[in-house]
């Protein structure tokens, strides 16, 4: 598996790229902005970009959408409860920061317990995680017996996302994290839509938002 990331767009949101070594197809996962750099990067391992997954439908994680659907074809995914935002500038935010985007509809909607398969070695299960947005969702991946977790704004290194946006709910999202991120072993590795990686241990003790 080849596994990439970067900080894209105003915001430094966290985008990542995972690749199938056997097949050489590709996710982006929050493509936030910053196209040419991730179409470079793809580039640079000889990486075809098969699908775009959007862990939810805020602007500083779909910016770069547009572009990469234009110059690759990829299927574009989101979940089915965050889906209309990908198409409203007043929805994703974009609109109230000035940029106004209004990019491609969904190709495919997902909900909890899909899979989305990339290549021949990439499997990811699709779980539900509202609180930040009603469609959030995180992305489980098993490398060699390790579980590894994309999981957009729900957790961050020490803290958690925001819920005082339109859709937001701190109960749901303290639910989603507790049921669906933090029931893995503490070996797991976490990686947010902002900021540092971590592990579900390492949150477990010291959390402020999880003690």
């Amino acid at each position: 598996m080849i596994l990439l990331g970067m900080e894209v767009g105003p915001l430094g949101t966290n985008c990542y790229i995972i690749g199938c070594e056997e097949t050489k197809e590709a996710v982006v996962i929050d493509p936030g902005g910053d196209a040419g750099r991730i179409l470079k990067a793809l580039e640079k391992h000889d990486l075809k970009l098969s699908c775009i997954i959007n862990t939810h439908g805020h602007v500083d994680h779909i910016g770069a959408n547009s572009r990469l659907k234009e110059e690759t074809k990829a299927e574009l995914i989101i979940h089915e409860a965050d889906a209309t935002m990908l198409t409203s500038s007043g929805r994703n935010l974009s609109l109230f920061s000035g940029m106004a985007l209004s990019g491609p509809a969904a190709d495919r909607t997902v909900k909890e317990g899909d899979q989305i398969k990339v290549g021949k070695t990439v499997l990811f299960e699709v779980l539900h995680t509202p609180g930040h947005t009603p469609g959030g969702i995180s992305l489980k991946l098993e490398v060699e017996g390790k579980n590894l977790i994309f999981v957009g704004d729900t957790l961050f290194n020490g803290s958690i996302g925001r819920t005082d946006f339109p859709g937001g709910s701190y109960r749901q999202l303290i639910e989603s994290i507790q049921q669906k991120i933090m029931v893995y072993p503490d070996d797991t590795e976490v990686y947010p839509g902002h900021g540092p990686g971590t592990t579900v241990g390492f949150e477990r003790r010291s959390n402020p938002f999880l003690i």
